[in-house]
């Protein structure tokens, strides 16, 4: 049994405590004192994830020093932008203790991974676990399947082999670059895929506009130095079709929204949870041109969520790119 730290109480962090309190200690803090105080006296998310109730085992805790206080693990849940101050607080508090992280993207600002950024102000040892995983269906207890990425092989398959159990299967791989690329490409996808959807453009074009994307991934992830067979795997392919497909995808909603003719600010009020692909789609495009790697589909969601683009014009321009080999 491991004592596991979740910093970071939205929607994943509370879904990943819930699952596995099943078989570990498990301690869920926020820096929000309001969230903390609702946590408290509810016994369960009603902001990000209602009709949770928490098990008696799992504990509240205000305070990071005292959440982490005799933890053999870290589990950072907090969004992406919040990952450089926790991580950073975390190495303040407790320099050694190894950690994970759950959050998609690219740095508004820095374009850098997350495990870029966590080597910026944390030495310890740590990974990223991530892959097709929606939260309210592992706060349900139905099968879910992730990728526990760390450059210290040892440390990801012993940290899978902890954490695997019941209806959360975990793979252990050393492809950090890999499973982090898929997870922060596949949410700008999701927006296109959203807007394709919400145009009633029908599923012929969604497949395409799939399997595009994944080769954008592809060429994207191999070119930051990510293995072809991770970007294959769950934390490519499947976190890919999931986001694209599934009505619980924060960015698809957002694609769906911008069609219906409702602006950014409109549609991320309207959804009350963080969408990551929204900032990523724009620091993926500035490394893809630094890269010289072509992504059409990544630039013409950034024009959408610019104002440059309608969403109508945007498809268009996708469909009369100049016709080449596959």
């Amino acid at each position: 049994m491991l004592r596991v730290a979740v910093l970071g109480a939205g929607a994943w962090g509370t879904a990943l405590a819930l699952a596995f309190s099943d078989r570990h200690s498990v301690t869920l803090w926020s820096q929000a004192q309001s969230e903390i105080a609702a946590l408290t006296a509810d016994r369960e998310n009603r902001q990000f994830l209602p009709g949770f109730p928490f098990p008696d085992s799992l504990r509240i805790e205000a305070g990071l020093r005292q959440a982490v206080e005799g933890a053999d693990l870290a589990l950072i849940a907090t969004p992406l932008a919040g990952l450089r101050s926790t991580a950073a607080a975390l190495a303040e508090v407790t320099p050694a203790l190894p950690f994970v992280w759950v959050c998609k993207g690219l740095e508004a600002g820095t374009g850098l991974l997350p495990h870029q950024v966590v080597a910026e102000v944390n030495g310890a040892t740590c990974g990223v676990l991530t892959g097709p995983s929606f939260a309210a269906e592992v706060a349900r207890g139905l099968p879910t399947a992730m990728t526990l990425a760390s450059a210290d092989a040892d440390f990801a398959t012993r940290i899978a082999q902890e954490l695997h159990g019941n209806h959360v299967r975990i793979y252990a791989s050393d492809d950090v670059v890999g499973a982090e690329v898929g997870g922060a490409v596949k949410n700008v996808l999701a927006i296109a895929t959203g807007i394709c959807d919400g145009l009633g453009l029908g599923a012929n074009a969604r497949a395409a506009l799939i399997t595009r994307g994944l080769a954008e991934i592809t060429r994207f992830g191999e070119a930051m130095g990510a293995k072809r067979d991770t970007l294959m795997g769950l934390t490519g392919v499947g976190d890919l079709i999931l986001t694209c497909t599934g009505d619980l995808s924060r960015n698809r909603q957002v694609g769906l929204g911008l069609a219906s003719g409702k602006t950014l600010d409109q549609v991320v009020a309207a959804l009350g949870h963080v969408a990551e692909g929204v900032p990523a789609a724009r620091e993926v495009a500035k490394r893809a041109a630094a890269l010289g790697i072509d992504m059409p589909i990544t630039h013409a969601v950034c024009a959408v969520l610019d104002g440059k683009l309608k969403p109508a014009e945007a498809v268009a321009r996708l469909m009369n790119r100049d016709p080449k080999a596959e």
